[in-house]
């Protein structure tokens, strides 16, 4: 590794991250060319069928390329998909070194780019900026192995641990800068789920603000079939992006009914404590969700936790006290404290009055 390398790849990293949430099932990838100390071309990677990082730094640099340090996040693809191989462009265009954050996670092509570069001449350093690069691809690296989307939990508490007071009202338990906070994280997601108690409480919109671009799909749980379609899920406009999980025995005429609004039907298995969870997720991964977030209520965030399905949590506490007659945030049922879901803090920060926890189970 050069000196140079992680101070390039950084640059990378942050074209890469304006991708987030726009490009599914694609993964969001940054690339930066630089010539004699200089960036002579830079891209990202901005939608699926699109051109990529480094194809979009190389039309960017034109004949500056040549003899340019490539430096892209993901290692480079190799094969055929809805546009021809970057590795290709890479050897047409000249480019005397390529680094690269981190290799591509799938298995098939798997460190298959970095042969072709290196088979062809080309100097290739891989793993600057790993990490970052690492956290950049995370749920499209678990997509592409497990079939399943990585699940972010978000919760909004008060200070004891309560999702809304005893008549289920919510609002406010966070201040706006979490709730400011919580439309960042949505712009992150290709999907974002609630259960149906939450739906008909809050009647919320599942939509960032402001959306730059981002149209996640809103899924909702509801495993008896009853949600009314007078919510806003159904009648802000945007019905083609809500999508409801429902079970095999529901209404017929209800299901005709939802699919009238413009919003879609996914039928899964219904469990004792609700729908099969892991089914809805792998109907999900089908669909292209590489990264669901989950707002809750307390049933859902309880069941996710419980089955162990949450890759992270971020948890927002609001300085609020709401008792023990309000709702709690994890319905978990009756658990002794050793075998309580343990978590490891990652990060906590402050978010104006509200206080901000990242965490994962351990």
């Amino acid at each position: 590794m050069r000196e140079k390398d992680g101070h390039w790849m950084q640059r990378a990293i942050q074209l890469a991250r304006q991708g987030i949430g726009l490009t599914r099932p694609n993964p969001p990838v940054g690339a930066v060319l630089v010539k004699s100390g200089r960036i002579v071309g830079q891209g990202w990677h901005r939608q699926a069928g699109t051109a990529h990082a480094e194809v979009k730094a190389i039309q960017a640099a034109g004949s500056k390329a040549k003899g340019a340090t490539l430096y892209v996040t993901l290692e480079p693809c190799s094969t055929f998909g809805k546009t021809p191989p970057c590795t290709e462009a890479i050897l047409q265009s000249g480019i005397r070194r390529v680094v690269i954050g981190c290799l591509d996670p799938n298995p098939v092509h798997h460190g298959r780019g970095v042969r072709i570069l290196r088979s062809s001449g080309i100097e290739v350093t891989v793993g600057v900026q790993r990490e970052d690069s690492l956290r950049l691809v995370e749920a499209f690296s678990k997509w592409v192995r497990t079939g399943r989307p990585w699940v972010t939990l978000k919760m909004a508490l008060s200070i004891d641990g309560r999702v809304a007071d005893a008549s289920g009202n919510s609002r406010w338990i966070t201040g706006k800068e979490a709730r400011r906070s919580v439309h960042d994280l949505r712009r992150t997601a290709d999907a974002i789920m609630v259960g149906k108690r939450t739906a008909l409480l809050d009647d919320p919109t599942l939509l960032p603000r402001p959306a730059l671009g981002r149209k996640p799909l809103r899924i909702v749980l509801d495993s008896h079939g009853s949600l009314p379609l007078r919510l806003r899920l159904f009648t802000d406009g945007h019905s083609e992006q809500t999508v409801v999980f429902t079970s095999w025995r529901v209404r017929r005429g209800w299901v005709e009914r939802v699919r009238a609004t413009g919003a879609s039907i996914v039928r899964v298995r219904r469990r004792v404590r609700g729908l099969d969870l892991n089914q809805v997720l792998l109907r999900l991964g089908e669909m292209g969700v590489m990264h669901l977030l989950c707002e809750g209520g307390g049933q859902l965030a309880g069941n996710l936790v419980r089955a162990r399905l949450v890759d992270r949590l971020v948890l927002y506490f609001g300085p609020r006290l709401l008792g023990e007659c309000s709702l709690p945030g994890f319905v978990l049922g009756r658990i002794v404290l050793a075998r309580a879901p343990r978590l490891f803090i990652e990060s906590v920060s402050r978010a104006g009055d509200s206080i901000q926890v990242t965490a994962h189970l351990q």
